[in-house]
């Protein structure tokens, strides 16, 4: 069974800084090209995390994007300390602005509680909470 995670992007000011720090920080691992993202602790239900799970991340208080799930890696650091490597499919995917409170660490996530894709050109122009307004008064 699928499972997702929940995550916030910490530092992004919107998608397009997510997508050119996401960018820039591509690395090479068992011949793909992926974006690493760490944690302190490794998910329990990295198995369904891999069976199609994503990474959806949370962008000034609102879902926004997904990453797909490619690996886990165990790291040692210098000091001794394990960390987990999330590896994340480089392609950033647009969710429906789903507003969401802070948190720390990460959440799973539900597939039925998932945001779906953004399709086409859904709320042309206008900002990521005026949206997520409009679609909990059931307008858009």
């Amino acid at each position: 069974m699928t499972i997702h995670l929940l995550r916030l992007a910490v530092g992004a000011d919107s998608l397009d800084s997510m997508r050119d720090w996401r960018a820039g920080n591509q690395i090479d691992w068992q011949g793909h090209r992926v974006v690493p993202t760490w944690t302190k602790r490794p998910p329990s239900r990295q198995a369904e995390l891999l069976e199609g799970g994503c990474l959806y991340w949370v962008v000034k208080g609102f879902i926004r994007c997904r990453q797909r799930f490619v690996g886990f890696d165990l790291v040692t650091a210098p000091d001794g300390e394990t960390h987990c490597t999330m590896l994340m499919d480089p392609e950033l995917v647009e969710t429906v602005a789903v507003p969401k409170r802070p948190f720390q660490g990460w959440r799973y996530l539900k597939p039925e509680d998932a945001p779906p894709d953004l399709q086409g050109s859904e709320g042309d122009g206008l900002p990521p909470h005026l949206l997520a307004e409009l679609r909990a008064l059931g307008l858009a």
